[in-house]
């Protein structure tokens, strides 16, 4: 029985992936802030729920505490995180982007998963088959958002795509320095979810492929790549 773990997972993305492993066969965590939607949503899909904010280490440190007694982890999904917006809902200009402003999003975007992959990664070398999914972002791409003839181009923000860019840099050292454990990032596409004012082009459960994919992955399977649906995606 492989027993996964997924932050954020009381909705969007992380919950539809829950949902898709637990139809797998996986013993799944549903990793939430909140105790009252996590545990709802864990109950929908039959799951189990942990509470974990990935911006505070003693949550962080409780919630390896619990999967420990309950027999171990294999795949970590680091799916938590966040995009600065206006109190209107729309983009942050870039003359208004402060330090402020982009270390909140790295707190839980980057050192989130970092601060994520520190606790984890002794309790994941228990594992015959561990496995990490880092959800990042084809935002991440420089050179997607430098080429005026990408469709990523418009996208004004500096804190979130400056994020997952990081993202996939922890993604390649990790991988190297813990070659026997699976770590690979994922481009879910342009989904619809809160973190876009479900404003994206495709439903949770198109974005949510390449995820559950990764995470079902074998001893054998790839690391230290960056996955889309349709497969690898040169850095």
């Amino acid at each position: 029985m492989t027993t996964t773990l997924i932050t954020g997972a009381n909705k969007g993305l992380g919950f539809e992936t829950a949902r898709r492993l637990v139809a797998a066969g996986h013993t799944v965590y549903v990793g939430a802030r909140s105790v009252e939607r996590g545990v709802r949503a864990a109950g929908a899909v039959g799951a189990r729920f942990v509470q974990v904010d990935v911006t505070d280490d003693g949550s962080v440190a409780a919630a390896v505490r619990q999967i420990e007694a309950d027999g171990g982890l294999d795949v970590l999904v680091n799916n938590a995180g966040i995009e600065p917006r206006t109190e209107g809902g729309g983009f942050v200009p870039v003359a208004e982007t402060t330090a402020d402003r982009v270390r909140e999003v790295f707190e839980t975007n980057v050192f989130g998963q970092v601060r994520m992959l520190h606790a984890f990664l002794p309790l994941l070398h228990r594992s015959a088959a561990p496995v990490v999914v880092n959800v990042g972002s084809g935002l991440a791409l420089t050179r997607e958002l430098a080429d005026p003839a990408s469709p990523t181009h418009f996208y004004p923000d500096v804190a979130y795509p400056a994020s997952k860019a990081a993202v996939n840099m922890l993604t390649v050292q990790y991988a190297k320095a813990y070659p026997q454990v699976r770590i690979n990032a994922v481009d879910p596409g342009f989904t619809a979810t809160d973190l876009n004012h479900h404003a994206g082009t495709q439903s949770v459960a198109e974005g949510a492929e390449v995820i559950v994919r990764l995470a079902q992955i074998g001893p054998d399977g790839p690391t230290g790549t960056f996955f889309t649906a349709a497969g690898v995606v040169p850095w």
